[in-house]
């Protein structure tokens, strides 16, 4: 990293990005990003940086736990080298989290091309993680069922030793042999069973000496009894070591034949980790992502810079590159001028790092091929050079580098020496760099360089606010605006008399004075604007507000008329179908009467037809005034139901509810051979409880029977224009109809239409118990359109 670089602290934002990584390569990898210089560069990296921050945010952040890099170890295996245990765990550990990455992957609906290639790289490798978690349990021990030789093996081994420990239980136990030894345990040297013998009486207890204590009181004796089962225990340890070395050996070349899968996994989770980690900061700062441009224009919307407290930074808007190339920043010590350029240079940098920026949306930067820096005191005492001298150093390497790919950052501009050669030397370091055609942001406090910015065209004043009444800075960078010193304002604020502030006043000269005096002007006047802004934009948001307020009631009154023109539509289709079915019934009436015109008492039936219809006419007029108040509300005993037997309020006609109440009180009756839609407050339920049915002469009760009229049926339906279920619930309703009035022959008009209504028709009479047989009509009957049945 070059010392640009760091003198903007783009090391302090990697050492705080390596801090988010989960690996130690992560934190390596982080702490080693170098900004791109190309523009497609950068942007595929940012791209990634954004992906993994909308997989994080989506489906949360896959835990890898402390990958250990194992590259190593993997490579001695390829080659055929035995791995320790702990070589082998550490292995294991790496496939647990490749297997990790691998099933949060596999969880992904929407797999995003930046980074498929890395997920794609990452292999699970679940049966050699098995195979080594199943047989090494611990960096000193391998498990029993690591393979049949080693389990018999160490179960002879345990036999072996139960033997001996017998054995010596039996003497430990033994009057004859306590008073020789030291104490009455069993204990072990050598690997081989063992009894502490007192020295005194060494040569009473037969056997092989293996060690003394160190007071020398004491002999461990391996009993003669025992020799020989202590023997076949360390034959059988010299077994179980080979055994282990095998199985190690074969773990290790599982291992070795998959080194390079796993290193290819182990480097894909490793960059992964640091995506990652660049999504986790990009979290923690609130960060957004940058507008990547190839026109040099830098638009920053509430920058913050990154190493700063977020309680206490000060967000800044900061433009360069549109309208003006070159921005001079005024203002007084401590108002925030070298913190505002330096989060200009730091975010620009850790853009093209594929970093996302502490930024408001819709921001702006472009790729710069170099950042030139020259900030802070750079006195070196060791090459005697002074503040001015050692800024002068730097500024020459900074002019024989700019170009138009650099952005060049100089804080405090020609400070150091007289102030009259520093201000003209410092507009003549201006000029040359923007002729160079670099982008240019540099701090000062010379008037000179106000006026130049002012009378060039491309250049820009910019100042950090200070508020005088309180002596501290906003920290607020205002464009456009040049900035004053303030130097006798804050003195004047701190107790120095008024005296000396007149007096330092006359040595000021009048051109500088009355520069002072445009600028406190300006900013009185910017200030003035800032204050009616605010108030437009208040009043602005109040006139929103109101703008949606009245919206919101013009679509809810919308919503309520629509409602009102449904409802209305709905009570005029019931109208209409009541009319129709008044209407039809005064026509049956008519036919009816018109059959018996050659009765004897044919004018009184036509008499009385006469005032029936002008009794129905006025009902029919009642009926289509939907503004008619109802009077004398019914209120039934129970919700009507689907099933229920009604009497039609108006109609004096009983019917059958087929459908329960919609959800504007809408239910459809079937009256007769009539259907109709009307509402449920037009309807009376019918207790027929007390009514009765004769057959055969005898009374029997029944209910949902209605009067005898209804019981006179017809011998022949009409279900046209019906739907299947409703004609078939119509059906049903009139072969039990039937039935009961003793008809044994009765005809179902179906039309012939597409043949569906019949075939349901059929389909039910075939199964129904009261249905004899059935046929199609003849000629004359109907043909096709209607169906003949007997009932049994």
């Amino acid at each position: 990293m070059d010392k640009y670089c760091k003198a903007l602290e783009l090391d302090k934002v990697l050492v705080k990005l390596a801090d988010f990584c989960s690996c130690e390569d992560g934190k390596t990898l982080a702490l080693n990003i170098e900004p791109l210089t190309e523009t497609e560069e950068v942007k595929a990296l940012l791209e990634k940086t954004v992906d993994a921050n909308t997989l994080t945010n989506r489906y949360g952040t896959p835990s890898v736990g402390s990958l250990i890099n194992c590259t190593a170890c993997l490579r001695r295996a390829q080659v055929g080298s035995r791995l320790t245990m702990k070589e082998l765990l550490d292995v294991a550990r790496i496939l647990s989290s490749i297997d990790t990455i691998d099933r949060w992957h596999r969880q992904l609906e929407e797999k995003p091309a930046s980074l498929e290639f890395l997920l794609d790289s990452v292999v699970a490798l679940p049966n050699l993680y098995r195979e080594i978690t199943s047989a090494v349990l611990s960096e000193e021990e391998i498990a029993d069922k690591a393979s049949p030789e080693l389990a018999d093996i160490r179960r002879k081994i345990r036999a072996a030793g139960s033997k001996a420990r017998e054995v010596l239980d039996k003497m430990v136990r033994s009057t004859t042999y306590q008073k020789y030894l030291q104490e009455s345990i069993i204990t072990m040297r050598d690997g081989r069973f063992v009894v502490p013998v007192k020295t005194e009486y060494r040569n009473e207890v037969k056997g092989l000496i293996h060690d003394t204590s160190s007071s020398g009181a004491t002999v461990f004796i391996e009993p003669v009894g025992v020799v020989e089962a202590n023997n076949e225990i360390r034959i059988l340890q010299n077994k179980e070591k080979v055994e282990i070395d095998r199985i190690l050996s074969e773990l290790s070349a599982q291992v070795g034949g998959c080194c390079d899968s796993i290193l290819g996994s182990y480097e894909a989770m490793v960059e992964l980790d640091l995506y990652f980690a660049k999504s986790r900061m990009a979290d923690a700062m609130k960060a957004s992502v940058p507008h990547i441009n190839q026109q040099g224009i830098i638009n920053l919307h509430h920058a913050r810079h990154p190493l700063i407290d977020a309680e206490k930074v000060v967000p800044i808007d900061i433009r360069l590159g549109e309208d003006f190339d070159t921005l001079v920043v005024t203002g007084p010590n401590t108002g925030g001028k070298t913190v505002a350029i330096k989060t200009l240079g730091l975010l620009v940098l850790m853009a093209q790092c594929g970093l996302m920026l502490p930024v408001a949306d819709n921001s702006t930067v472009p790729v710069f091929e170099k950042v030139l820096v020259d900030i802070g005191d750079e006195q070196s005492i060791e090459q005697s050079l002074s503040t001015f001298s050692a800024h002068m150093t730097n500024i020459i390497q900074i002019l024989q580098q700019a170009d138009e790919r650099s952005l060049v950052l100089l804080d405090e501009l020609g400070a150091g020496t007289d102030p009259v050669e520093g201000a003209a030397l410092a507009v003549a370091i201006i000029e040359q760099i923007r002729f160079q055609q670099a982008k240019v942001i540099a701090t000062t406090h010379y008037a000179e360089i106000k006026m130049y910015a002012l009378n060039t065209e491309g250049v820009e004043n910019a100042s950090c606010e200070f508020d005088v009444a309180t002596l501290r800075p906003t920290y607020r960078l205002l464009t456009g605006v040049p900035g004053r010193s303030n130097a006798f304002a804050i003195s004047e604020r701190l107790g120095l008399s008024q005296q000396v502030i007149e007096n330092a006043k006359e040595h000021v000269s009048n051109e500088n004075a009355r520069f002072e005096d445009v600028v406190s002007q300006l900013e009185a006047t910017r200030q003035q604007l800032e204050q009616e802004r605010q108030l437009a934009q208040s009043q602005r948001q109040k006139a929103q507000q109101n703008r949606q307020q009245a919206d919101a009631l013009r679509k809810k009154m919308e919503e309520e008329k629509e409602r009102e023109i449904e409802r209305a539509r709905t009570q005029a289709r019931s109208i209409v179908e009541q009319v129709n079915f008044q209407a039809q019934k005064l026509l049956d009436e008519l036919e009816e009467i018109r059959k018996k015109k050659d009765s004897e008492n044919f004018a009184d039936m036509a008499s009385k037809a006469k005032v029936a219809f002008k009794a129905n006419m006025r009902k029919l007029q009642d009926l289509a005034d939907p503004v008619t108040k109802k009077t004398g509300e019914y209120k039934p005993p129970r919700p009507i139901r689907r099933g229920d037997i009604v009497q039609l309020a108006g109609l004096n006609k009983e019917g059958t509810v087929l459908s329960n109440p919609d959800g504007q009180g809408y239910v459809s009756v079937q009256a007769g051979i009539m259907k109709t839609k009307v509402h449920q407050s037009e309807l009376r339920l019918v207790d027929l409880k007390d009514k009765k049915v004769t057959i055969n002469n005898s009374g029997v009760s029944t209910r949902n029977v209605t009067s005898k009229a209804q019981r006179e049926v017809k011998t022949e339906i009409d279900l046209r224009g019906m739907t299947a279920d409703e004609a078939l619930m119509e059906l049903d309703r009139y072969i039990d109809s039937s039935v009961l009035s003793g008809v044994t022959t009765i005809t179902i008009i179906h039309g012939k239409g597409t043949g569906a209504l019949r075939a349901a028709v059929h389909q039910r009479l075939r199964k129904h118990k009261n249905i004899k047989s059935f046929r199609l009509g003849t000629y004359g009957e109907g043909e096709a359109g209607v169906t003949v049945a007997e009932i049994k």
